[in-house]
């Protein structure tokens, strides 16, 4: 009775005894989130390591590199192993839940002196065989080991998330860098068509200006156009290299294995429209990071109530059966069996306070936590929005730009009519080629802005939907 009234002061009994709740920390997540983004109907959704959203560009190259990528990439590599250890901890929590068991065998000589005692008398000596087996065992009553497992079973929850959200990354990854990598290859064809058609202007301008129709000026300005989109293609050139370089990193492979593939030139997919289908709050419950921070709030709590059994008492179990005796022949006779057993309950009464600490930092940790996903989900909230609007934006500027193309185009053959029939002055072409050649490019870079920025979408929502 002291003691609990001291314990009491000490404001350990109530915890022990009323056995205090963890709070709930789902409490503490802050809302509203949005229901919804823009969209209307609800959908169905693949786990990200499953639902292989990079096909719907219909690209065989890209299935083929982002399979090369879960193969062979070495942060993909770590991220699994981080999963596998998280799996054997688990396991080694679970064997706490059986006993310890040991062998010994062996022999035994000594002797005692005989003048120790105030009659000295001889020695006495003893020699014996002995084998037994040993066992000790915490027996859970409290549910220590339970609750630690618990913890550790959100451990394995947070490694997967980690391996998942590495997936979705790499696979994001390789995808916009391929994007790009046709992108450039895009661009330099459009160089090469412009140089072709520049080539044909230069042509013109010298014939006129030997005819006497036209002069020196225009066929300097013609090859001013001409040297300035051949000067592109070198760095063109560069960036598509570097690219095919960065794409083979990410595949785990060296660039002398796949780049000369990724070097014969290719087009970007399609365009793809605004998907119709709903994109509902609940997608963002499968974002690998957001599954990261719900595990990691189990495991704080978890690990809250692994603190507050440490208050409790442990009851453990040793005990060993053997046998001995001085010849080998008696090791199993009538009188040669040795036993033990020895079940103890032990209760750590003061520590100066340590446990009360401990448990404290625990809350805290779980507060941390708590704060973290608040932030994570928050995070994700704009990502999606964000990612939505400008692949809303590249859409509309795809649109704007094929208009101003073909304006551009109409410029161009306009302007080299009127200057054949000498009714205009040369730079009216000058301008309108060079106006074509950018009005060309940006639409290019538009289109793979616009996938890239679906991308984005994809791995804002953790994958396809």
């Amino acid at each position: 009775m002291l003691l609990l009234i001291w314990l009491g002061m000490m404001g350990i009994a109530p915890k022990i005894l009323a056995g205090e709740p963890v709070e709930n920390p789902y409490d503490k997540l802050r809302s509203p989130l949005p229901e919804r983004w823009l969209y209307v109907p609800d959908h169905l959704q693949t786990s990200p390591s499953e639902d292989k959203w990079w096909k719907e560009f219909g690209d065989t190259t890209l299935n083929m590199l982002i399979a090369k990528a879960e193969t062979n990439n070495y942060n993909v590599a770590s991220a699994l192993k981080r999963v596998e250890l998280a799996n054997k901890e688990m396991e080694i929590t679970r064997a706490c839940y059986y006993p310890v068991l040991g062998a010994s065998a062996g022999w035994n000589g000594s002797q005692q002196s005989g003048a120790v005692s105030k009659n000295v008398g001889p020695s006495v000596r003893s020699s014996y065989f002995s084998a037994g087996v040993n066992m000790s065992w915490e027996i859970d009553v409290f549910g220590k080991i339970k609750r630690q497992l618990k913890a550790n079973r959100a451990s394995v929850d947070v490694s997967r998330a980690d391996y998942d959200a590495v997936m979705v990354s790499l696979c994001a990854n390789v995808a916009k860098t391929y994007l790009q990598l046709r992108t450039y290859q895009m661009q330099h064809q459009v160089a090469i068509d412009h140089i072709k058609s520049q080539e044909k202007v230069l042509k013109i301008a010298e014939a006129r200006q030997e005819a006497g129709i036209g002069d020196m000026l225009e066929v300097t300005q013609a090859k001013i156009v001409l040297y300035s989109t051949q000067s592109s293609l070198p760095g063109l050139e560069s960036s598509i290299r570097t690219t095919a370089n960065a794409l083979a990193v990410l595949t785990g492979v060296y660039p002398a294995e796949i780049v000369p593939q990724l070097l014969v030139p290719g087009v970007l997919p399609k365009d793809m429209g605004m998907p119709a289908v709903g994109v509902p709050v609940d997608l963002l419950r499968r974002r690998p990071d957001i599954v990261e921070a719900e595990a990691q709030l189990a495991q704080y709590a978890a690990m809250i109530g692994v603190a507050k059994n440490d208050f409790l008492p442990v009851l453990s179990l040793d005990g060993s059966i053997g046998t001995s005796a001085h010849k080998i022949g008696n090791m199993f006779g009538a009188h040669s069996l040795d036993y033990s057993i020895a079940p103890t309950l032990s209760w750590t009464i003061f520590d100066g306070l340590a446990r009360n600490h401990k448990t404290a930092e625990a809350k805290i940790q779980l507060e941390e936590a708590t704060d973290n996903y608040n932030l994570t989900v928050l995070n994700a909230v704009e990502e999606v929005e964000n990612a939505i609007s400008r692949y809303n934006s590249s859409l509309q500027e795809i649109e704007c730009l094929n208009m101003l193309i073909e304006q551009s185009r109409k410029s161009l053959e306009l302007s080299l009519d009127l200057y054949k029939q000498g009714l205009t002055a040369f730079s009216n072409v000058v301008d309108a080629q060079q106006s074509y050649l950018e009005n060309q490019n940006s639409l290019v870079a538009a289109r793979g802005d616009a996938l890239s920025q679906l991308v984005n979408l994809y791995q804002a929502l953790g994958g396809g939907f």
